[in-house]
Order: C-alpha cells, then sequence, then structure tokens
C-alpha cells in the first residue's frame, strides 16, 4: 500500500486524507498545532466561544455538488444550517440599505429606496439571477479533463462569460459610481476590501440568495472536527504537535519530512497542504521556485492579500431583535496613523452554546493590507507596545459599539483581539492572509495544478491554488490532489 504524507492539518489537508483513505492509501496528517482545522477554527475565552473563520461557507444548499462534497468528507453531513435572512444591513446618513436573502425583495426595496437608479436595479437583479445557476466546479481539475469535458464546461459558463467580461475588469468603486443614491453607491463600494473586481460581488450575492452561502451551526471549529473525525473513521494517522521543518530530496524526489520534534516521516508521495510561501520558500528552500506564485508575491498591487484585525466582545444580553451583520459610522479612531470610520459586526445571537446564559457573543472584523501588516510587523518586537495597540483597539471598538447602541452601555467586554501576527504565528499564513490572492481588476485569475516543477511526487494543495482561496478551495484542492495522485498510480478516482 502506497503512503501518502500531508503537510498540514487544515480543510485541504482534512480533505486530501480523507480521500487518499478512500482510496486505497496509507495517509498520515503533520500538523503543527494541537487542534486540526488550520484557520478554520475557534477557541475559547471567558465562557465565550470565539468562532475565528466561517462568515459564510459555500456549498450550503443540498442537492448541489459543492454540498455533497462537504458531505462527503463529513463537514455538513446531518448538520443544521442557519439561513440569516440578510447578507448585511449598511448604515449610511439616515438611510439603512438591506440585503435580503430574497433577490426580488432586495430588488423592490432598492427601487423603492432609489427609483432613480432602475435601470442599475434591475442590472444587478438580472446578473444575480444568471449567476444563481453557477455551481462551483467539484467533479475533477480541468488538467484531468479530457476534450469533451472541457467543452462541457466552457459551454456550461456562457452567461458568466458574459458577465465577466463586462464586470470582470471593473472595479467595485467604479461599479458603485453607476448608481445614483449616495447610499446605494456606499453600500456597494464598501462591500468588500478596495481592489476586488466587481463581478465577486455578484458571484458572493448570487450564492448568498440562493441559500449556497451560509452558515451551519456550531460554527468553524465544530466543522473540522467533523472532518477529522471522518478521516479517522477511515483509518487514517494524525501526528499532531508536529510541525514539518525540512524535506529530504533524492533524485527529483521527497523521501521524507523531518519535522521540529525530530520525528521523520517517510512516504510515497507528498502533500504539502500549507500556506504557498511558507512550501516553496522554507520547506522546498527557494529551489524549485514557481513562476505563478513568484508573479503574485512580486506584485501586490495587481494582486494584494488580505488579512484582518478579529475584535471578540461578550455582551450581558440577547440580541433577538438584531441582524447577523450590521456595518455602522462610528466616530473616527485610529490604527496605525489611518482612520477607521466605521465598523462592520456579526452577533451569534443564533448560537446560544457560544456564550454564557443570556449573553451573546459580538465579533467585529477590520480589514487589514500590505502596509498595515508590516506596521504590525515593526510592533510585534516590542511585546509591551504589541499588546498596548491590541488593547487600544479593542477598548477604541467596544466604546464605539457603545456609542451607536446605548442599550449596551456597561454591558460589553472585550474578549479578544487578534491581528496579522496571530494568523502567521498560529498557521504560518504568509503576511496573515486568510485567503488567496484577491480577484482584482488587473491580476489574472488563473487555476494551478499544485505540481511542482522538477519534483515528480509532492503537490501543493488548498485554498492558494485558485482565488478567491476560503474553505471552499481548499476542499475541492484536496479532492483533487488524491485524484492527480491516482491517475500517476493508474488508479480509478473512488470518491
Amino acid at each position: 500500500m502506497k503512503k501518502v504524507v500531508i503537510i498540514g492539518g487544515g480543510i485541504a489537508g482534512l480533505s486530501a486524507g480523507i480521500f487518499a483513505q478512500k482510496n486505497g492509501f496509507e495517509s498520515i496528517i503533520l500538523e503543527k498545532n494541537s487542534n486540526l482545522g488550520g484557520q478554520c477554527t475557534g477557541w475559547n475565552r471567558q465562557g465565550y466561544h470565539i468562532d475565528g473563520c466561517i462568515h459564510w461557507l459555500v456549498g450550503t444548499k443540498e442537492k448541489t455538488p459543492i454540498n455533497e462534497l462537504w458531505t462527503t468528507v463529513g463537514a455538513l453531513d446531518g448538520v443544521e444550517i442557519f439561513h440569516p435572512e440578510s447578507f448585511f444591513y449598511f448604515e449610511y446618513d439616515n438611510f439603512t440599505v438591506d440585503i435580503p436573502r430574497d433577490v426580488d425583495l432586495l430588488r423592490a426595496s432598492w427601487l423603492e429606496l432609489s427609483p432613480e437608479d432602475k435601470d442599475e436595479i434591475e442590472n444587478l437583479y438580472n446578473c444575480i439571477k444568471k449567476l444563481q445557476f453557477f455551481e462551483m466546479p467539484t467533479e475533477k481539475p480541468t488538467d484531468l479533463m479530457n476534450f469533451m469535458e472541457k467543452i462541457k464546461l466552457i459551454i456550461s459558463m456562457k452567461d458568466i462569460g458574459t458577465i465577466m467580461k463586462k464586470y470582470g475588469k471593473m472595479n467595485l468603486k467604479e461599479y458603485a459610481k453607476k448608481f445614483k443614491h449616495t447610499a446605494l453607491r456606499e453600500v456597494l463600494g464598501s462591500f468588500l476590501p478596495e481592489g476586488y473586481s466587481a463581478s465577486f460581488v455578484l458571484f458572493t450575492l448570487a450564492a448568498f440568495t440562493k441559500g449556497q452561502a451560509s452558515i451551519p451551526y456550531g460554527g468553524s471549529k465544530a466543522l473540522a472536527l467533523r472532518m477529522q473525525e471522518r478521516y479517522l473513521s477511515l483509518g487514517g494517522s494524525i501526528e499532531a504537535s508536529c510541525e514539518a521543518v525540512e524535506l529530504t530530496i533524492d533524485n527529483n524526489k521527497v523521501k521524507q519530512v523531518i519535522c521540529n520534534n525530530e520525528k521523520i516521516f517517510k512516504g510515497d508521495y507528498f502533500i504539502a497542504a500549507c500556506d504557498s510561501y511558507e512550501f516553496y520558500e522554507r520547506l522546498l528552500k527557494g529551489k524549485y521556485p514557481d513562476t505563478f506564485f513568484q508573479k503574485r508575491y512580486q506584485n501586490p498591487k495587481d494582486y494584494p492579500l488580505s488579512s484582518q484585525i478579529l475584535i471578540a466582545l461578550g455582551y450581558e444580553g440577547k440580541l433577538d431583535e438584531f441582524p447577523f451583520s450590521l456595518s455602522f459610522p462610528i466616530n473616527s479612531f485610529e490604527i496605525h496613523k489611518k482612520p477607521i470610520n466605521r465598523l462592520t459586526i456579526n452577533q451569534y445571537n443564533h448560537e446560544p452554546s457560544f456564550a454564557p446564559d443570556g449573553h451573546t457573543l459580538i465579533i467585529c472584523n477590520i480589514s487589514q493590507r500590505y502596509s498595515d501588516y508590516e506596521a504590525w510587523n515593526v510592533l510585534y518586537k516590542d511585546t509591551k507596545a504589541y499588546n498596548q495597540e491590541k488593547t487600544k483597539i479593542g477598548q477604541s471598538v467596544l466604546r464605539a459599539m457603545e456609542t451607536r447602541f446605548s442599550q449596551m452601555e456597561g454591558k460589553l467586554k472585550v474578549l479578544d483581539v487578534v491581528t496579522p501576527k496571530t494568523y502567521e504565528r498560529y498557521c504560518n499564513a504568509y503576511q496573515g492572509a486568510f485567503m488567496s490572492f484577491i480577484p482584482t481588476v488587473r491580476g489574472k485569475m488563473m487555476e494551478h495544478t499544485g505540481r511542482v516543477k522538477g519534483l515528480k511526487n509532492i503537490f501543493l494543495s488548498g485554498q492558494w491554488l485558485q482565488p478567491p482561496g476560503g474553505l471552499p478551495v481548499a476542499v475541492v484542492t484536496g479532492k483533487d490532489t488524491i485524484m492527480r495522485i491516482c491517475k500517476q498510480e493508474k488508479k480509478l478516482f473512488i470518491k
């Protein structure tokens, strides 16, 4: 029986392990941390459980290909799904813009708010309706498709191609300017971090309004644990608290992995289900460069990465009438000399186990980019200054919340503040990134096979192989990597 050694126990590593076991391989997952799941995780603070990952999970609509894949790996098998009524509420001046799950309601409410934007609202509505038929490809990666399969895929993408041609080269700010009403301009312009193409908003809204982007009850850590249980039930092995630090390479093949605890793992195939920069620069020591990634790492303007500051708050009360997600303006405060004028919060009233009885978990996310990471990198060298900055941010968010919601005054406390350096330390995430390269107007969206030029038996797997990354790409590429190994072994792949 051939052995597969998997470096990294995140969603991609777990997916690869599950399909390795299903296809008759012996496999072992090596994980740096004591818990598996990678960035799909959660942790406990002061009686609360902080969900650190899933805002929206693509794949929550039953009887769709991506949902069936999530079910196969155990992530959504028999799991109840929370479907918020709105993507979020956006407050601007005296207006509140709702993005409801019902796309007909979205059109009606926006037309009522701004009749003068009828043409653009109808345009938005029609694009969303067309894209609702789009399904994320999960059956087979394009490099393993035959000619007819590729033709079939191209035909299925006909409507998508038309929309991409129109909106793929238009950034969010440009798209927002098409609307006359200032509130609609603001909500669309700030829908996602700066740099995203307008097409990404359309895909996001299409997934949400068809019920394909919701939240599994139990949150991120529970999802990863379900995948871990599925993997172990299939006979897989796990070595936790075991970080890969070196690869032994001979005759264009990886022979073994050496870990920080001096354990050595030999195998026939190796899968790097970890950060791509970590893989190429530290494990491969820069000796097997890849132009796909070099081009992106060397051009952060066209291929930006996004990290975040996560501020978790505990609220002494319930928020039954409060929307799941809300964006609102605040009195400005600064982070690294940059003004923060708006906060977006999610409240977890739907997860009573995430908080003590009668209390609610609230999470605020503030986007961070390259210059922010650099500032954090400098600050991190001074532990006292770093912790003071985290405390300052946490208190600034708390005060902004109490100012906006007077009923919360004296009932909030800061549970935790997570920075890009936290993601880097915990997951070896390059620049603290929690997503792959952002789909921008100038950046090219390409699919990578995960193969390493010059090496025969190691593959990269995970969200870095195609934009926009995230958990769906991770679970798909974990499966795809085993499909490629099966082809190399001339074995029939078993789903």
